[in-house]
């Protein structure tokens, strides 16, 4: 084959430290926008960006190059150092260590985005903690709960 042909989706999940209550409805969308534009900055195709005042979801799109542990950790270090800058009530503002992809195929997006979207919703029920055991759950993934929280 002479060409190399992707469809590459993903599902990124990662909260605050400490899961700190810091993205305030206030500042939402400045720092989903900002967060989408800098996923596109380091090679990824934003889709939705999303979330709670102590995580963040993110849909978005890959390419074949580019590693997923890298795209991460830039998007977490840009947005961390963005977000300390432009709310200057943010000083101490860090995101956790860790981080949740899930990789997803082209038919499940709408129900991606559509939760995304809905992520007030989602957590009127279940909290953050219970949220991100499911997704591991969900998508077979093994854990000791020891190491899953700061």
């Amino acid at each position: 084959m002479g060409n190399t042909y992707a469809s590459l989706q993903y599902h990124f999940v990662f909260s605050t430290k400490l899961r700190k209550p810091w993205i305030h409805h206030e500042i939402e969308d400045r720092v989903w926008r900002f967060l989408g534009g800098f996923a596109r900055e380091v090679g990824m195709a934003p889709i939705l960006v999303g979330g709670m005042p102590d995580h963040i979801h993110m849909a978005v799109g890959g390419h074949p190059t580019m590693a997923i542990s890298k795209a991460i950790q830039q998007i977490k270090g840009g947005s961390s150092k963005w977000m300390r800058e432009a709310f200057p009530e943010m000083k101490g503002f860090a995101w956790q260590d860790g981080y949740g992809a899930f990789s997803v195929s082209k038919s499940n997006l709408p129900a991606l985005t559509t939760y995304i979207a809905n992520q007030r919703k989602h957590h009127r029920k279940k909290t953050f903690k219970e949220e991100f055991v499911a997704l591991l759950n969900r998508h077979g993934i093994d854990y000791d709960e020891r190491y899953l929280w700061d």
